[in-house]
């Protein structure tokens, strides 16, 4: 895979903390910050399935009412 620099700016402490997390993973900051940036950006999916089940439990029985058991989308006869 290709890489692309960036140039990011911090504060001390932030640089430092980073320093000592990436050293205590035995990993160089630049591998602890891009697999910080990857579970970032892969919580998102996660939270929408997260709430995309909820929902559905929420809901279920509102769907099985409105949808039946049919499973080939026509409409139960009222």
């Amino acid at each position: 895979m290709a890489k692309t620099q960036l140039n990011v700016r911090v504060d001390e402490g932030t640089a430092r903390a980073a320093r000592e997390r990436a050293l205590a993973r035995g990993m160089s900051v630049n591998r602890y910050i891009e697999e910080l940036v990857r579970r970032d950006a892969g919580e998102t999916g996660r939270t929408f399935v997260d709430a995309a089940a909820d929902f559905m439990r929420q809901y279920e029985s509102v769907f099985a009412e409105e949808f039946g058991a049919d499973r080939e989308g026509r409409r139960r006869p009222a």
